[in-house]
C-alpha cells in the first residue's frame, strides 16, 4: 500500500476512533497558522503511544518513524522553498491530527527584556505603519513570560500564531513587528516572528546550562542545578555567597554585619509599608541603592517549636532577608510576593529579629505590602502580624551589583532560557533581533556572555550564518559635563565589539533616538527599521554594512593628533547642526585620564587635534547619556566605541 493512501486511511480511522485516543504531539511551535524557515531541513519531534509508527505529510513530502519506548519520537522532511499554505498530517493507530495553514518562508526571534517587549500600542501610534492592513504572509507568535530551574520541552502556555493585522499588532513587541513589517517589503516571502522577551531581565537568564558555562558563570550553573534538587541547601548556599560579598565590599567582620540581630545601625521608624520615595524623606526621595529594614517579633515556646512561614508582601526590587541573622531567602522579582520557610530552629522563644536587605536599582523601592500580607504563621496555626513596628537604616554603598540567585526569575542564570527558549525545541530561524543589556550594566564581562548566546541559539535553532541583530543602548540618564565611567557606555561598547568580530551579526545604532528621561523609549519604528537593515545584510545578503558607520581604525598623525577611519559610511560623515564633531576623548591607559576633544570631519575621517598629553586610546559617546552629533548620509549614527590608538606608520 502506498504511503499516501495508508496516511489517509490512518487519519480516517482516527477521525472514528473513540475520544480516549491521543494523537501524536508536536513539541515546538508548529501549529495552525505558523510560518517554517524555508531552506532548512525539517525537524519534527513530539509524543506518541510507545512504539508506534507515525506518518508524517507535508506539501507533498511524506516521512515515516517510530516511537521510542519511552513515546519520544523525531522525523526529518527535506528542506522547502517559500510558498504555502498547506496543511501537515501526522498520523498514528492511536489517533491523528492536522495543522493546517502553514507557510513556509523566514522566521525570525526577537528577545530582550523590556525595550523589546514594549508593545506597539504603548510607541508611536501617528503613522501608517502603527495601523496595518492584515497582512496573511505575516505571522506573529508571542511567547508568555514564565520562568523555569532546569529545561523543560514544552511551553506551560502553548503560544497560537495569528496574522499581523489590527487586532494582532498592538499588544506585538515594536521593535519586532516594525522590523519584520520592513522585511516583508523587500524580502517578498511569508515571514514569521517570534517574541519572547522579559522585561528586567539579565542576559544570564536566557544563556543555556552550556553557554552558561562557556560564558565563565558554571558556579551558578551548578547551583541552579543545586536548586533542582534541593531548594533548601541551595538557598542556604546562596545566603552565603551574598554574605560573603557584602563582606569584601564593606570590611566587616564576622558576627558585625547589618544582618545581625544587635546591627548598630542609624534605625528611624519606617513611616508607612509603601515605596520609601513616597515617605517625604528628603534622602530618599530619588534614592537608588540598599537600606535595611528590621522588625522584632515575639514567638512563644509552643511557637518556636516548629517550622514557621514568612510572609513579607512584595519587595522592589531585590531582597536578602535573615532571621536571628540566618538566611532564610531572597528574590529580585519586584512583582513577588516573598514567602519564607523558616525550618525548625530558626525561631527561639522570646524575642526573635527580622532583617532585610531591600536592593533597589531602579525607580521606585522598598518593602510596599500590603500591610495586612505580612506575617509569620506558625506550625501551630497561630500567626502574628508584621504589618507595623519596623525601623530602617540606609545601607552602605558598595561597589558592583548584588549577587542574585540563579533561580531569579529574570535576574538568575538560564531560568528564561528553560522556559521560554528551549521549549522551541528544532524550530528554525533565518535571523534572532537582541534588545538587551540595560539590566547588565555594571556588571562586567557582557562580552562573553553575549557571544555565548550567540554560539548556543545559532547551533539550536539555525545555522552558523544565521543573523544576528544587536541593539545598542538608547541614550539615558542625566548628561554629563566631564568625562566619566559609564556602565552603559561599556555596555554599548562590548555589544559592538562582538557584533564586529561576527560575520553575520550588526548593530541597530540607538544613540539619536532615545529619551534621557525614559529607559523605555517610545521611538521604536525606526529602530526596527535598523534591525531590518543588519538583517537585509546578514540574511539576504544586500549590499553595504549591516550597521551603518562604524571605528575601524585609529592611528596617530604627523602634528601628534589622532585621525579616527570609518566603516561602512554612506556618502560621508557629517557633524550634525556644528562645525565640528563632539562626544570624543582623549584618553591615556590610566583611569581618570580622559578629557573632550572635538574633532573636523572630512569624508570617512575624523581627526582629533592632540593636546600635548599622551594618548593611548579613544573614547566616543561615553556616557549614560551622551552628546553626540556624527552620523552618515543615510542618517544612521556613529555608535559608542573605545578603540586603541597605534602608532604612525
Amino acid at each position: 500500500m502506498k504511503t499516501a493512501l495508508r496516511l489517509a486511511l490512518y487519519a480516517a480511522i482516527a477521525g472514528a476512533a473513540s475520544p480516549a485516543l491521543a494523537a501524536p504531539r508536536l513539541d515546538g511551535v508548529l501549529s495552525d497558522h505558523a510560518v517554517i524557515q524555508r531552506s532548512q531541513p525539517i525537524v519534527l519531534s513530539g509524543d506518541a503511544a510507545a512504539g508506534e509508527t507515525i506518518l508524517i505529510a507535508l506539501a507533498g513530502r511524506t516521512v515515516t518513524t517510530k516511537a521510542g519506548r519511552d513515546g519520544r519520537f523525531e522525523a526529518r522532511l527535506p528542506a522547502l522553498p517559500a510558498g504555502g499554505p498547506y496543511d501537515l498530517t501526522i498520523a498514528a493507530n492511536s489517533g491523528a491530527a492536522v495543522v493546517r495553514d502553514l507557510l513556509i518562508g523566514d522566521v525570525f526571534l526577537c528577545s530582550g527584556q523590556s525595550n523589546m517587549e514594549l508593545a506597539v500600542e504603548n510607541a508611536q501610534t501617528l503613522f501608517p505603519d502603527a495601523h496595518p492592513a492584515v497582512d496573511d504572509q505575516l505571522r506573529l507568535l508571542t511567547v508568555a513570560k514564565v520562568s523555569a530551574a532546569s529545561p523543560v520541552a514544552r511551553f506551560a502556555e502553548q503560544p497560537r500564531w495569528a496574522a499581523a493585522g489590527p487586532a494582532t499588532v498592538p499588544t506585538f513587541s515594536a521593535a519586532c513587528f516594525y522590523m519584520v513589517q520592513a522585511l516583508r517589503r523587500t524580502a517578498k516571502v511569508p515571514i514569521g516572528a517570534i517574541h519572547s522577551s522579559w522585561g528586567g531581565s539579565r542576559i544570564s537568564a536566557w544563556l543555556s546550562d552550556s553557554a552558561l558555562r562557556k560564558a565563565g558563570l558554571g558556579a551558578e550553573a551548578d547551583l541552579l542545578a543545586l536548586y533542582a534538587r534541593d531548594p533548601a541547601a541551595a538557598d542556604r548556599k546562596a545566603s552565603t555567597i551574598w554574605e560573603s560579598w557584602w563582606r569584601a565590599g564593606s570590611g566587616d567582620a564576622v558576627g558585625r554585619e547589618p544582618w545581625q540581630p544587635a546591627a548598630a545601625l542609624d534605625w528611624k521608624p519606617v513611616p508607612a509599608m509603601t515605596n520609601f520615595e513616597t515617605w517625604g524623606v528628603p534622602e530618599l526621595a530619588d534614592y537608588n541603592g540598599m537600606i535595611w529594614y528590621q522588625r522584632t517579633v515575639e514567638v512563644t515556646a509552643a511557637q518556636a517549636r516548629g517550622p514557621a512561614i514568612l510572609s513579607l508582601g512584595t519587595i522592589d526590587d531585590a531582597d536578602r532577608t535573615w532571621v536571628n541573622g540566618q538566611g532564610v531567602g531572597g528574590s529580585s522579582l519586584a512583582s513577588k510576593a516573598r514567602v519564607y520557610t523558616l525550618p525548625v530552629g530558626t525561631l527561639k522563644p522570646g524575642s526573635n529579629v527580622i532583617t532585610v536587605n531591600d536592593d533597589d536599582v531602579y525607580a521606585f523601592g522598598g518593602m510596599t505590602g500590603p500591610a495586612e500580607a505580612m506575617r509569620v504563621t506558625f506550625a501551630d496555626g497561630s500567626s502574628t502580624a508584621l504589618g507595623s513596628g519596623w525601623r530602617y537604616a540606609i545601607a552602605k554603598r558598595l561597589d558592583g551589583a548584588a549577587p542574585r540567585v540563579p533561580w531569579d526569575d529574570i535576574n538568575g542564570d538560564g531560568t528564561l532560557y528553560n522556559a521560554m527558549i528551549a521549549p522551541l525545541a528544532s524550530t528554525k530561524l533565518a535571523g534572532i533581533a537582541w534588545y538587551q543589556g540595560e539590566s547588565d550594566t555594571g556588571i562586567p564581562g557582557y562580552d562573553r556572555r553575549l557571544a555565548a548566546l550567540i554560539a548556543d541559539w545559532r547551533t539550536r535553532f539555525g545555522t552558523p550564518g544565521t543573523g544576528f541583530g544587536i541593539v545598542q543602548l538608547a541614550n539615558y540618564g542625566k548628561p554629563t559635563s566631564v568625562p566619566s565611567d559609564s556602565g552603559w557606555g561599556y555596555v554599548r561598547d562590548a555589544q559592538r565589539r562582538v557584533a564586529a568580530a561576527d560575520r553575520h551579526a550588526g548593530i541597530a545604532v540607538t544613540l539619536d533616538i532615545g529619551d534621557a528621561l525614559d529607559i523605555h523609549p517610545g521611538e521604536k519604528h525606526e529602530v526596527g527599521q535598523r534591525l531590518a537593515k543588519v538583517m537585509r545584510s546578514a540574511v539576504y545578503g544586500a549590499p553595504g554594512g549591516p550597521s551603518g558607520p562604524a571605528i575601524a581604525a585609529a592611528e596617530t598623525g604627523a602634528d601628534g593628533g589622532i585621525a579616527l577611519r570609518f566603516g561602512d559610511v554612506t556618502g560621508a560623515l557629517h557633524a550634525r547642526g556644528a562645525n565640528q564633531a563632539i562626544g570624543f576623548e582623549l584618553c591615556d591607559a590610566a583611569p581618570g585620564t580622559c578629557r573632550y576633544a572635538a574633532g573636523s570631519v572630512a569624508g570617512t575621517t575624523v581627526t582629533l587635534p592632540g593636546d600635548g598629553k599622551p594618548v593611548t586610546r579613544v573614547r566616543y559617546a561615553w556616557a549614560d547619556a551622551p552628546s553626540v552629533n556624527l552620523s552618515d548620509d543615510a542618517m544612521l549614527p556613529v555608535g559608542t566605541f573605545e578603540i586603541p590608538v597605534a602608532p604612525r606608520r
